[in-house]
């Protein structure tokens, strides 16, 4: 069982930035591939970005390539996600999710998901 908790989220002006931080509960954080998504008001979930257990494969959405980087320490049981020059198109709940396939991290339904943090753009 792992348990997430997000955190970092809040209200921020456009062009601004925010760092979430998703802790991780046991001692396998290091096999689950980790990932971000977030939900706008009347949307659908959308994907954000991932990262492998290792670090060593990354991907985003084609919507934060060059504004947000996703993270983590393995030693800390923590993923990040960096997001820079924040957009009123950026605000959603933002989740953290957890599988042991990186490529099922990005899918419908990984392993693990956290409640998610709230981050507000305005314009």
């Amino acid at each position: 069982q792992v348990q997430l908790v997000e955190s970092g989220g809040g209200l921020v002006q456009t062009g601004g930035s925010l760092r979430l931080s998703c802790s991780a509960s046991g001692r396998t954080f290091s096999s689950y591939a980790m990932g971000w998504f977030r939900r706008a008001p009347g949307k659908e979930r959308e994907f954000v970005a991932r990262i492998s257990g290792s670090g060593s494969l990354i991907d985003y959405a084609d919507s934060v390539k060059g504004r947000f980087t996703i993270s983590r320490d393995n030693a800390k049981n923590t993923v990040y996600l960096q997001m820079n020059s924040l957009k009123p198109e950026d605000t959603a709940v933002y989740s953290c999710a957890a599988d042991k396939s990186y490529y099922d991290v990005r899918g419908l339904n990984p392993d693990y998901w956290g409640q998610g943090t709230q981050v507000t753009v305005s314009s």
